[in-house]
């Protein structure tokens, strides 16, 4: 099943923030050729956004970072503090842009998408539909403010470089019967370090597709290192999958799960879009559903459109622990939903109450049955 907007007549209205003229014209371009969408607006900078907001409130800010007279971060946090909206970050592949992603995922910004560039008629395409269906998400996110956090992540990674390395940190030796499949989308990032702060060192080994741009997943995945007590970090082909160990699938590749006897692996293959995405959560659990079965756990957190449902109902059927996020706490109830309706989801939690999930499912007990 393709994902297909609805459309009730009322468009989504989006205002674009970027000291690039060039890209503020493309980026007008592409939002308003989907007919779900209209610009009220484009501005240079956070200044000029915000006398527009003062004026009229958008459904969705696309926002750059690198600003004059005030950089995109420092606006966000102002919007999260004082009127809290959706707020897309529009960034470069850059790796001093990464890091400043990672503060604004954790300032409040739902979603992510690169900045527009030129190249094939394919890439362009690909653009173009990553783009719109991102304002249509976030237009529908349940925005929260970012939470003030007392320790900051270069911090913790400071201390752990002089501290003895902890009992139990990293993977283990010895491959895993269990492995817990986790995929998600807009708002999964805050949803994911939820989940892997409440975990202890020695968790059971976790994959993890994460609809993130090309070039921000390394990013994400030493921000969790950092925060977290297991070891998390970008996913390479022919990885052993290892309890103590979390590893999240590359941007714009796809991401499987190999097994011989009994240890398992990660496969990294490219390949066309599943469900308009690339990694997709469909394909990591259905890999997770053939090589696994009941050795597999699926947890579908928030996201917009419906990847990682049907292949969520596989695992079910092939006797995996399945698990969807419930709306309340879900910033878009969309691929949950779409979970739980196809029978997918034998379990509907809140996201407090998933790590508990995981670390039952990894006693034996099937809490996550």
């Amino acid at each position: 099943m393709t994902f297909q907007p609805s459309f009730s007549g009322k468009k989504w209205r989006v205002l674009i923030v970027d000291d690039s003229a060039s890209v503020r014209r493309v980026l007008s371009d592409i939002i308003s050729s989907d007919p779900c969408l209209e610009v009220m607006g484009t501005a240079a900078d956070p200044y000029a956004a915000a006398e527009r907001i003062g004026r009229e409130l958008p459904d969705v800010i696309f926002l750059d970072i690198e600003m004059p007279r005030m950089d995109g971060l420092t606006f966000l946090r102002k919007i999260m503090a004082q009127r809290p909206l959706p707020v897309v970050i529009c960034s470069s592949l850059t790796e001093e842009g990464s890091v400043a992603l990672m503060e604004a995922m954790e300032a409040g910004a739902v979603d992510v998408v690169t900045k527009p560039r030129m190249g094939s008629v394919e890439f362009l395409q690909h653009s173009r539909m990553m783009i719109c269906d991102t304002a249509r998400a976030a237009a529908q996110a349940r925005v929260r403010p970012g939470r003030a956090r007392r320790m900051q992540v270069e911090k913790k990674l400071s201390a752990d470089a002089m501290l003895p390395a902890r009992p139990g940190r990293g993977p283990s030796v010895v491959a895993a019967e269990r492995i817990v499949c986790i995929g998600a989308s807009t708002g999964g990032t805050e949803a994911i370090r939820e989940v892997l702060e409440a975990l202890p060192a020695d968790c059971p080994p976790i994959v993890i597709v994460q609809h993130m741009p090309e070039g921000f997943t390394a990013a994400f995945a030493r921000r969790l290192d950092g925060l977290c007590a297991m070891t998390v970090r970008e996913a390479r082909d022919g990885d052993p999958i290892l309890p103590g160990q979390v590893l999240i699938a590359p941007g714009n590749r796809h991401m499987m799960i190999a097994r011989a006897g009994a240890h398992a692996r990660i496969v990294i293959a490219d390949g066309p879009p599943v469900c308009r995405h690339r990694p997709s959560v469909d394909v990591m659990f259905r890999s997770a559903a053939q090589q696994l079965g009941s050795g597999a756990a699926g947890i579908l957190l928030t996201g917009m459109g419906d990847d990682g449902a049907q292949g969520l109902l596989e695992m079910r059927e092939t006797g995996a622990a399945t698990v969807a996020q419930d709306e309340e706490s879900s910033v878009v109830f969309g691929m949950p939903k779409e979970a739980i309706e196809r029978g997918a989801a034998a379990r509907v939690l809140p996201l407090p109450r998933i790590a508990p999930a995981i670390l039952q499912f990894w006693a034996g007990s099937g809490g996550a049955r």
